[in-house]
């Protein structure tokens, strides 16, 4: 009778990993490209991972910029042009890349704020009502370190 019992004890974890909560969809390596002019658009870069199932972005949403928009970059006649996307599907146990040239976010208007901590919250919005909340880091226009002069060393004087 012993034996039996010892072999359902050393089983049992084993059946109840069977049983653990499906794999979430996630986002991560988030930021944002500032604008080198505050009157146009910053734009937004990450990877959606999915779950264990299927699911849809819907959109974005943050408390440090005006508006946000995803957008996707498309060739039309020989053309690039950008397009306002409303979702986006983000296969089961697959990713979804928002990158230069392809599909980003568009943000207008970044908050002062956010940009001296280099850093800003997104709301991600899943069409399952999940909302995902991920910080950006924020990167400064290239070439905006070129424009301040670097330190000069006088101690050689």
């Amino acid at each position: 009778m012993r034996g039996p019992l010892a072999l359902i004890a050393l089983a049992a974890p084993l059946a109840l990993t069977a049983c653990g909560d499906p794999a979430p969809t996630y986002i991560d390596q988030a930021w944002i490209r500032l604008s080198p002019n505050k009157d146009r658009p910053s734009a937004g870069y990450f990877v959606a991972h999915g779950g264990d199932s299927a699911t849809q972005l819907r959109g974005v949403l943050t408390d440090y910029a005006l508006k946000v928009e995803m957008h996707e970059s498309v060739e039309e006649n020989g053309v690039m042009t950008m397009k306002p996307i409303n979702s986006v599907d983000i296969p089961a146990e697959g990713t979804v890349t928002f990158a230069p040239g392809g599909k980003h976010l568009m943000l207008w208007g970044v908050n002062d704020t956010a940009i001296s901590r280099g850093k800003m919250q997104l709301t991600f919005l899943l069409d399952n009502g999940d909302r995902l909340l991920v910080d950006a880091v924020i990167r400064k226009p290239e070439g905006a370190a070129a424009a301040t002069p670097a330190p000069s060393d006088n101690s050689a004087n």
